[in-house]
């Protein structure tokens, strides 16, 4: 090693300029030692820090690879491997933990410490040095000043030997304190090569030691333990792999469609109308204020029997509407399109959906209408369905035979309504099932709405013109029933639709004209239907506007001929009923019969039921005493004028059945 340079304490006491210029340079040797010393110590403390933090960071880390078991993941099942694996690396950790520990005492002996006792005992003591040298100089310095005033003419000895003794003494303390400050300086140009490699030998032996203790760790017992685990990782990152290029190619196959695809309403694929179940995506309308709606687009989807919603964040759904004997139909809303509306059995509940696209309007009514009809509790809901629509699309195409078409339904009895008195001509049943050819003309045109617009009702009442009826009925005694009817009963229906019919006393040409209305309002894609009151009396049938309360049509009740329920769908009733045709000039004219079709919110039987009550009141009212015993057999309303109906369950409705969407007038 070469040698340093060094003061000459030969030199201390002369004090020369030359001596006092290298004792400047050793001077700033010291201080630019000092600085670097106290950064130095700064960095190792730092590294002892660190090396605290990583045994505290690892001891958490091995408790925290013990929580993996505790977590409850929702999509944690089969991790039984990977929980294993973790615990095994949580106790790893742990022993490397009392590693690092160890790597940090060493590392404060063996490095910090070292610095800090150097810093502590040579730069201090330099430092006290330099002030003492200093304090000393300045002493001497102040005896040579009072020496050189000593006078020359008067000299006094006493006086001069003190000067003298003091001069000697501050030399002598001066020259002592220089020569322990040039030994000081001397011995650090060695110490601070001491104090700069021991620490940072004591620093790499701690970590060889750690390092070794770490690779027996590591070789004894994880040798075969880290293998098993990179090769499960490789495995894991390979099935990754291909999951990533099965995604990737699935993502250029999806993203190759035509741009129709996000457009809505641009829908390619036909309306599929034998769905028993969708879900999809639907506004809504719900009221904010009295006159001040708002739409929320929520997940809608069908489970069993019900209408359910999800809104977004949800975890499951919620049910809105039991969709059981419920109606759905297509309705004009705030000037929105594909709007439709769902009615509960009762009346009391209503709600409008609104779908993006003409396809999904039709399919969810189609959908909800098969629901309906509790197509669902079917062995095969599938082929109900199928067989459903295909009935509808058979509608233009002739069938054999109507008694052929009843022998597959389920309750060929249902539609039969409870005590009708028919006339003798109806009651006959016909030896040979008729075609329905005979029942209605092929080609006959059908008419979905009768329902003139109220203001055009009040404009003619306000003229006093007299209404004309586009099927041939007159209007006389259709002002209004007579004050003596002994009967009134409203019940809330839509009208589906009305053709002209060859006969009119059989209940074969009702389900056949039912057959041929719905089945061209489903292949026109007619769905939108209005609602209206069916006043029957023992006079009249009246049709009137729920919101003005304007008579649309009468039908005079011995003009109706027949009159039946559907035999599947038992909210579908219909009646025929018979005009004059004077076309051909006749002096009465020629009978001429039209079937109308309605969908009731309650059953059709009941308004069969009534109608035939209506008939029975008629006939006994030509026999005074058949008339009084009727009215024996029958409750009144407390003022003893109107008729009270049973309902099917038993119980008695006065004008106020609610429940059944029914009220008397």
């Amino acid at each position: 090693m070469p040698a340093v340079h060094k003061l000459l304490l030969e030199e201390a006491l002369q004090d020369s300029p030359q001596t006092r210029s290298l004792l400047s340079v050793f001077e700033e040797d010291a201080g630019t030692l000092t600085d670097y010393s106290n950064k130095l110590l700064q960095t190792m403390q730092r590294v002892y820090g660190a090396q605290s933090e990583m045994g505290l960071a690892t001891e958490q880390l091995s408790k925290q690879l013990l929580e993996y078991e505790k977590q409850n993941f929702a999509l944690g099942k089969g991790d039984e491997e990977v929980i294993s694996t973790l615990q095994h690396f949580a106790k790893t950790v742990e022993e490397l933990n009392s590693l690092h520990s160890e790597l940090a005492s060493l590392i404060a002996d063996r490095m910090v410490y070292p610095m800090i006792q150097f810093r502590e005992k040579d730069l201090t003591e330099i430092s006290t040095m330099k002030e003492i040298f200093g304090i000393a100089t300045d002493e001497h310095e102040a005896a040579m000043v009072k020496y050189s005033r000593l006078p020359k003419k008067r000299e006094n000895e006493k006086a001069k030997a003190e000067v003298v003794n003091e001069v000697a003494f501050a030399r002598r303390k001066q020259h002592q304190a220089s020569m322990q400050y040039y030994c000081a300086l001397n011995a650090l140009q060695y110490r601070k090569r001491v104090a700069m490699l021991e620490p940072m030998l004591g620093y790499t032996h701690a970590q060889i030691n750690f390092f070794k203790k770490g690779m027996e760790l590591v070789t004894k017992k994880m040798d075969t333990f880290l293998s098993s685990v990179s090769s499960m990782t490789q495995s894991i990152q390979s099935q990754l792999d291909a999951e990533a290029e099965s995604m990737r190619m699935t993502q250029r196959d999806l993203l190759s469609v035509e741009d129709t695809v996000y457009m809505p309403d641009r829908d390619q694929d036909p309306v599929n109308r034998t769905l028993i179940q969708k879900a999809g995506y639907l506004n809504i309308r719900n009221k904010t204020g009295l006159v001040t709606t708002a739409w929320d687009r929520l997940y809608f989807f069908t489970q069993g029997g019900n209408l359910m919603c999800q809104p977004r964040g949800a975890v499951a759904g919620g049910m809105v509407m039991d969709l059981d004997n419920s109606s759905v139909m297509a309705v004009e809303c705030e000037d929105r399109r594909y709007c439709f509306q769902i009615t509960s059995p009762t009346g009391k509940t209503s709600i409008i959906l609104q779908a993006e696209s003409k396809k999904e309007y039709e399919e969810w009514i189609c959908t909800l209408n098969n629901i309906s009809r509790q197509i669902y509790l079917t062995d095969n809901p599938e082929a109900v369905a199928i067989r459903l629509n295909q009935t509808a699309i058979q509608a233009v195409t002739p069938i054999t035979s109507f008694e052929k078409r009843q022998e597959g339904s389920p309750n060929p009895d249902r539609a039969k309504p409870g005590g009708v008195v028919v006339t003798a001509a109806a009651s006959q049943k016909p030896t040979v099932a008729p075609e329905p050819d005979d029942l209605i003309a092929p080609g006959t045109p059908i008419q979905f709405d009768i329902m003139l617009p109220a203001s055009e009702f009040q404009d003619q009442n306000r003229a006093g013109g007299r209404r004309t009826n586009p099927f041939g009925e007159t209007e006389e005694d259709s002002s209004s029933d007579s004050d003596d009817s002994l009967l009134q009963q409203v019940f809330a229906v839509r009208f589906l639709g009305s053709m002209a019919v060859r006969s009119g006393h059989s209940q074969e040409v009702i389900y056949e004209a039912m057959r041929q209305v719905l089945a061209a309002r489903a292949i026109h894609n007619i769905f939108k239907t209005s609602e209206s009151h069916l006043m029957v009396t023992s006079n009249s049938l009246r049709l009137i506007d729920p919101q003005t309360q304007v008579t649309r049509i009468t039908f005079q009740l011995g003009d109706v001929t027949q009159f039946a329920a559907h035999q599947e769908d038992g909210r579908l009733m219909g009646f025929v009923v018979e005009g004059r045709d004077w076309s051909e000039g006749e002096e009465e004219g020629t009978p001429s019969f039209s079937a109308f079709v309605f969908e009731s919110h309650t059953e059709g039987e009941k308004i069969c039921y009534t109608i035939s009550l209506g008939k029975e009141i008629i006939e006994a009212k030509k026999d005074p005493e058949a008339l009084a015993q009727l009215m024996k057999s029958m409750p009144l309303t407390n003022d003893g004028k109107f008729l009270l109906l049973e309902s099917e369950s038993g119980d008695t409705s006065n004008g106020g059945g609610e429940e059944d969407l029914e009220s008397e007038a």
